[in-house]
């Protein structure tokens, strides 16, 4: 089962609308029994990104993880999305 941390700079606002998507693609995509849903804010997570198997945000992230984290952005602005499920997917399937 696969660890997917959804965070956002309170752990409330944009991380909800973004798991709410997300949580919708992985139902369609038939991912549900795979996938552990968390949402957080970015300041509790930072120390325990390798907790995660895949992690989203949608604010800035320090750059001692950024190679770990999706921008979330693209769900919320709808600007670059199938890119950004593209890369899910990926993500989901290694």
């Amino acid at each position: 089962m696969k660890k997917l941390l959804i965070m956002c700079g309170s752990g409330i606002a944009t991380s909800t609308v973004v798991a709410g998507k997300v949580r919708d693609w992985l139902e369609e995509k038939g991912y549900t029994d795979e996938v552990s849903l968390y949402q957080s804010k970015v300041a509790e997570e930072v120390n325990h990104i390798d907790d995660y198997d895949i992690v989203i945000s949608t604010t800035v992230v320090p750059d001692s993880i950024k190679n770990k984290v999706i921008a979330g952005l693209p769900l919320l602005t709808g600007i670059n999305v199938q890119a950004f499920w593209d890369e899910l997917a990926e993500k989901l399937q290694n």
